[in-house]
């Protein structure tokens, strides 16, 4: 962390060996600079500018401390891995080159990964890219992880130099998908079909916006219940199916989301809702052949702090969606009922 003298005496000698861009100094100084005049929507500004560029800057008086907000990358043995999503050369801006691409994280589940690869590998259609992002695996799951081209399948392996979140290690996975369609896949199902072009088709109708095996109703925000109806208000993050295209506009997952149904919820609700000015799209539960690995619940390591992430992931989510009470059923239900009563 290089801590500075507002606006301009310069950093500490103390400190991270890794010195902040002047681009990101200057407009910490311009920010310190707004507070002392009480600018706070200056001020706020440009610490969300900092905050893009990568970096976490923290006051401390009349002093600020920059520090990277991710790891840095590490190149070993010729090939790098990335502390942050932002890092990852994208293929989202290049045209469709695959008719889906299945976005894999691989940490310590080993006969997990190999079961889902042996199901696409039997079952997807030609022209499927798979990208397994390697979140730091532990040495079981690193000694078998996959080639770069197995069979049919394109698979594009991608490393990060310590384990990401949720969100994080998926963004390193959109950045690189070529396929008209992604997939986000965890290795609680392995596919026994065909487990893409269901998925595909069911996005050629531009009403829907999600698609996958697996869905919940959001009774109130943000509470999450199984539903097996047709039409979820979200679609479970075990098989996501949604569109390339549909990316560019919301940006990338929120990294701030630690547990995967809250993301899969957020994300789902995000597609669905749009920019606010059409009707909301749709999301649909599709008939997808995939099986349930029981032994994948045995596979994790638990996590003492998952209760407390989980209410934390919760009370975002309603925070972004309390106003929007026509993404869901229930709400649109009651709603209705309301106006019969008149």
């Amino acid at each position: 962390m290089r801590t500075h003298e507002s606006p301009s005496d310069g950093p500490d000698p103390a400190g991270t060996d890794i010195l902040p861009p002047p681009d990101v100094v200057a407009r910490a100084e311009e920010r310190a600079a707004a507070r002392a005049r009480r600018d706070w929507s200056r001020a706020d500004a440009l610490k969300a500018e900092i905050e893009a560029a990568g970096w976490k800057i923290a006051d401390i008086g009349r002093r600020f401390a920059l520090e990277p907000s991710s790891p840095p990358d590490v190149v070993v043995d010729g090939v790098t891995r990335y502390g942050s999503a932002r890092n990852v050369p994208s293929a989202v801006g290049a045209p469709p080159s695959a008719v889906a691409t299945i976005v894999l994280v691989a940490e310590d589940d080993p006969a997990g990964l190999d079961a889902v690869l042996a199901g696409l590998r039997a079952h997807a259609p030609s022209g499927t890219h798979v990208v397994v992002v390697a979140n730091d695996p532990g040495p079981a799951q690193e000694t078998r992880l996959p080639t770069s081209a197995e069979g049919a399948l394109a698979i594009e392996v991608l490393r990060t130099s310590t384990r990401l979140g949720a969100a994080a290690a998926r963004n390193v996975g959109l950045r690189r998908a070529r396929g008209a369609v992604v997939v986000l896949a965890d290795l609680s199902l392995a596919p026994v079909g065909d487990a893409v072009t269901p998925l595909v088709r069911a996005l050629e109708d531009p009403r829907v916006a999600v698609a996958g095996a697996t869905g919940s109703a959001v009774p109130e925000l943000p509470r999450l219940v199984a539903s097996d109806t047709e039409e979820p208000d979200v679609i479970d993050g075990g098989w996501l199916a949604f569109r390339r295209g549909d990316c560019a506009r919301p940006g990338p997952l929120d990294e701030r989301f630690a547990t995967e149904a809250f993301l899969s919820a957020w994300w789902s609700l995000t597609l669905r809702a749009g920019d606010g000015e059409a009707p909301p799209r749709r999301a649909v539960r599709v008939e997808v052949p995939v099986a349930r690995r029981p032994e994948r619940d045995r596979a994790v390591t638990p996590d003492p702090g998952r209760e407390r992430l989980a209410r934390r992931d919760g009370y975002r989510l309603l925070d972004a969606f309390r106003d929007r009470r026509d993404l869901l059923a229930a709400d649109r239900a009651d709603a209705a009922g309301a106006t019969t009563r008149r």
